[in-house]
């Protein structure tokens, strides 16, 4: 059975990256890894022993990389901000390839705007969020069914999702990271107009 340390995973995982995990481990296709939760971007400072939740992070993450490949097969995560592309990239770091499907949803692009923004050696789809979830996103996308999907297991989902997103050849304008910047809208405060 294929182990997250024989992934690309083992770094970010060993980095304490991988939070709040819904699926963290082998898929039901052999040799490949899958993980669903948050990754921690960028770490709040740490005093004594406590454990503090990072300061910004990619949440509801669906990842998955296959067993003796240096690179995550495919990614796909929330940013608040397309700014936060930069960490992510910079957090993926070495996990990150030309040949990997990599998708993010950023909380603040045009709704009616899907770009190509190459950075750190691979190649990012930048997509608005619309549907609420990245799994929704990632479905409708991918022009997956999510009646088809409801039998399987969060493995199984992640699976068919990771399959259906290796043949995803559609392309987008191609914008640089400091274009993307000028383009993006302010960033949402999450926080604001909450029940205390």
């Amino acid at each position: 059975m294929t182990s997250i340390t024989q992934t690309a995973f083992a770094r970010l995982d060993a980095e304490g990256r991988l939070l709040n995990s819904l699926l963290k481990g082998p898929t039901h296709k052999p040799g490949r890894v899958g993980f669903r939760g948050d990754l921690a971007l960028k770490f709040a400072a740490q005093f004594a022993d406590e454990k503090r939740p990072p300061e910004i992070s990619s949440d509801q993450v669906i990842a998955a990389a296959e067993e003796g490949q240096t690179h995550l097969a495919f990614f796909a995560g929330f940013l608040l901000s397309f700014e936060y592309l930069k960490l992510l990239a910079e957090a993926l770091g070495d996990a990150l390839a030309p040949q990997g499907k990599y998708f993010v949803f950023c909380d603040n692009i045009d709704l009616s705007k899907r770009y190509q923004v190459a950075y750190g050696g691979a190649t990012f789809y930048v997509l608005p969020i619309d549907e609420a979830t990245v799994y929704n996103e990632v479905l409708q996308l991918l022009y997956l069914e999510k009646n088809d999907l409801k039998k399987l297991d969060t493995a199984g989902k992640t699976d068919a999702i990771v399959d259906a997103a290796m043949g995803f050849i559609d392309t987008f304008p191609a914008i640089s990271y400091e274009e993307g910047l000028k383009l993006m809208g302010p960033v949402r405060d999450l926080y604001a107009n909450r029940p205390v």
